[in-house]
């Protein structure tokens, strides 16, 4: 039994070794770009170690108890990204959170990576920014090595292993979407913890609770250009009527076989969806309605 036990734990810390050594191989493929006291992707300490130098002033008004300076910033957010017939559309709300402050009301939550491929961001700011820093790198080298642009499926790949291999320090969740020319355009999306998963269309971020009914509607295969980016800003615009920790404006990315258009929808050009319920359903109109009918039996 004592050898039987000996062996058991010998296993073990040869597959703990194989884990290690699989991390570090990961760190030691981005350890030049890193910060130098910081020889490791620990994202969360690096957060809380941001200043308070970097907050508007009128925030020093605030109690402990309204605003936690020490909170990263996140970007609750509403991620979408569509397919259609000849490309692919991105679309995002714009504003990211620090805890209860509202920090920035325009930021840009659809990032480049090469000329054909875009990623979605959500979660926290800091972490989906240097991800996505480190994969535009590592594509610009792809590119140069093999003289063709990188694909959709290896720009998410690469995406894919540094979320996998740093998930237990990582909160974002992706989106990448493109096109190239071997399979046309694609959506992957990349939840926290590293899966990748290609999708006809994919939703993240904090306003994505409220829309999966919505685009089981409302999705369709085939759909022309302007067709999906009717959807993409309908439903962004949906989450933000509902989801307090999304809002701002609406951008679009549109990718296909012609090149990148991006859109901007102001916020006060946006339906209000809850001016537009708001007179059906108010309490007045409850109350004076007339009671249901009972069923008969």
């Amino acid at each position: 039994c004592t050898k039987k036990i000996e062996v058991k734990k010998k296993e073990k810390k040869g597959e703990k070794r194989e884990a290690d050594l699989g991390y570090k191989s990961v760190l030691h493929l981005i350890s030049p770009f890193l910060i130098s006291h910081h020889r490791n992707l620990d994202f969360k300490s690096r957060n809380s170690q941001l200043s308070d130098s970097f907050l508007p002033t009128e925030v020093s008004n605030y109690t402990a108890m309204d605003l936690n300076l020490d909170a990263p910033h996140s970007m609750g957010t509403t991620i979408i990204g569509v397919t259609y017939n000849g490309g692919v559309v991105l679309g995002a709300d714009s504003r990211t959170s620090t805890g209860m402050y509202v920090a920035n009301r325009a930021s840009d939550k659809i990032t480049q990576l090469t000329d054909n491929v875009y990623v979605c961001r959500s979660g926290s700011a800091a972490d989906s920014q240097v991800v996505s820093d480190y994969v535009r790198y590592f594509l610009h080298q792809h590119t140069i090595q093999l003289g063709q642009p990188a694909t959709v499926k290896v720009s998410a790949n690469l995406i894919r292993m540094l979320a996998y291999n740093n998930k237990n320090m990582l909160q974002t969740g992706l989106i990448v979407g493109g096109w190239d020319k071997y399979e046309g355009g694609k959506i992957y999306g990349i939840p926290l913890g590293g899966t990748v998963v290609e999708q006809p269309f994919a939703i993240g971020g904090s306003g994505s609770s409220y829309l999966y009914g919505f685009f089981d509607q409302a999705w369709k295969e085939n759909m022309t250009k302007e067709e999906a980016e009717q959807l993409v800003v309908k439903a962004v615009s949906l989450a933000i009527a509902r989801d307090g920790a999304s809002g701002g404006v609406v951008r679009t990315v549109i990718i296909n076989e012609e090149g990148v258009t991006r859109n901007f929808y102001p916020g006060d050009k946006l339906q209000l969806w809850h001016e537009e319920l708001e007179p059906q359903n108010s309490l007045l109109d409850i109350l004076n309605a007339a009671g249901p009918e009972p069923m008969a039996i």
